[in-house]
């Protein structure tokens, strides 16, 4: 069991400023105690059953009430922490909460650190550090799908694939190491042959999930979108209707957009950040050319380009802009070319646009195919997710340990093809199990802990 002193800690757990209730968390030995104290009789609180709520009045020390609460305790191992915990549930006063925490200080407990409350239930085994990360993830998620890949892995699908991989780099470990010890009887243990195939085995499986950080992070952070195109070409117009609100302003004079502007929106459960740019042309204007620089910054961060052509431009026009963003982007990245101003068009283009990208004509005012939009973009999203596995990364720090560990695990695969001693072999192996063992906490140090724990909020 976790043990800092028998230090027990306090924090207001619900997010800053008023609301109509309030959760002030404490955890620790001394929590049932200290919490108790008050109250004008604590041994009411004292004497209740584990898990069951309590009304009570909070009295200052002055025998002024300060709130009429709802408070219940929890008995380690039986709680978030491991810990004997205590929640209060107290109105969303920030007055009453500041005034609970500081009776609480004064009767013994110390204000949290940021993520301590996770850090200890890490530090309990009630989960390992990948699940300690995703309850951040679970927090901060904002769409269907961040919800659902941080619900996964709070449950303990990424540890129970690291658990799985690290068991069969064991097997192989052991079988290496028994080798080395009946060396001068030249006994061999085990087939190279099949020694290949498990790690190749090992080695698909690692790049599997590496892959997925494509989709995962997209997910998590939201898909990035750059509308670009012409001045005047709808821009804008486009952006608002997207929302459903007038974010950006739209005018017939063209550029009007100098800078960028960013809005998010949730399509089919999916995050996506658009970006609405500065439209591109050649400008003596000193201000209107840094909003062209910026454009092209944002295309080369944007994961998704919605290319915007006037439906009366000509071919030529067309062709010579489509040609030029084509330069600024890669094969990553998804373009897709919007005919817009579809109702007012006097004539179609004739020159054919689908060998540079998927095209769709559009009309942002009206609203016309927008849904094919929305419905293509999270076409693409989707298509990045491997159908090979239900396991997404979507933390940056999994993601380079399990390169680490693919690495290690492609040099094991080369030795033992290249015939070379068990211990050689053997140290490849290890490594790649002390990777995996860093995403997990199996393998963990203080000053990578508080690194991860710092980043979450008070209370959590």
């Amino acid at each position: 069991m976790f043990n800092d002193e028998n230090k027990t800690i306090c924090a207001i757990s619900s997010p800053s400023g008023v609301g109509a209730i309030a959760i002030i968390r404490l955890s620790g030995s001394q929590s049932t105690e200290i919490a108790s104290k008050l109250l004008r009789k604590p041994e009411r609180f004292l004497k209740i059953d584990a898990g069951k709520m309590m009304f009570a009045t909070i009295f200052l020390e002055n025998e002024q009430i300060l709130d009429e609460v709802l408070m219940v305790k929890f008995i380690e191992p039986h709680s978030f922490t491991g810990e004997n915990s205590v929640e209060i549930y107290c109105h969303g006063s920030e007055y009453i909460q500041s005034q609970i925490i500081s009776e609480l200080v004064k009767e013994g407990a110390s204000v949290a650190q940021p993520g301590e409350f996770s850090k200890r239930a890490f530090l309990n085994g009630k989960m390992d550090l990948s699940q300690s990360e995703a309850v951040a993830d679970l927090i901060a998620s904002s769409s269907k799908e961040g919800h659902r890949l941080a619900l996964n892995q709070m449950k303990g699908q990424i540890s129970n694939e690291i658990s799985e991989l690290r068991q069969q780099m064991l097997e192989l470990v052991s079988l290496m190491e028994l080798e080395l010890d009946f060396g001068e009887e030249d006994v061999e243990f085990a087939d190279r042959t099949q020694l290949i195939d498990i790690t190749e085995e090992l080695i698909h499986r690692t790049n599997n999930l590496i892959e997925s950080f494509k989709y995962g992070n997209a997910i998590k952070t939201g898909i990035p979108v750059a509308i670009v195109g012409e001045p005047n070409v709808g821009k804008s117009t486009l952006l608002n209707a997207l929302l459903k609100d007038d974010r950006a302003i739209v005018s017939d004079i063209p550029g009007t957009t100098r800078d960028s502007l960013e809005e998010l929106i949730i399509i089919d459960g999916l995050k996506f950040r658009l970006i609405d740019t500065a439209g591109i042309r050649n400008s003596d204007d000193i201000i209107e050319k840094m909003g062209v620089e910026r454009t092209y910054k944002n295309i080369a961060k944007a994961q998704v380009i919605l290319l915007m052509i006037d439906a009366n431009s000509t071919d030529k026009e067309a062709l010579i802009f489509i040609k030029n963003i084509k330069k600024k982007i890669t094969d990553d990245q998804y373009l897709l070319i919007l005919i817009n101003k579809n109702d007012i068009a006097k004539n179609e283009l004739s020159v054919s646009l689908k060998e540079y990208a998927p095209v769709i004509k559009i009309s942002a005012k009206t609203g016309e195919n927008l849904d094919s939009l929305s419905k293509l973009m999270s076409s693409w999203v989707n298509s990045l997710k491997l159908s090979e596995t239900n396991l997404i990364l979507t933390n940056n720090r999994h993601l380079e340990l399990f390169k680490n560990s693919n690495v290690a695990l492609i040099r094991a695969n080369e030795a033992i093809k290249a015939g070379l001693s068990g211990d050689f072999v053997s140290q490849d192996l290890r490594e790649a199990m002390y990777y995996l063992g860093e995403i997990s906490g199996q393998v963990s140090n203080e000053e990578v802990l508080g690194a991860i724990f710092a980043k979450f909020c008070i209370g959590k």
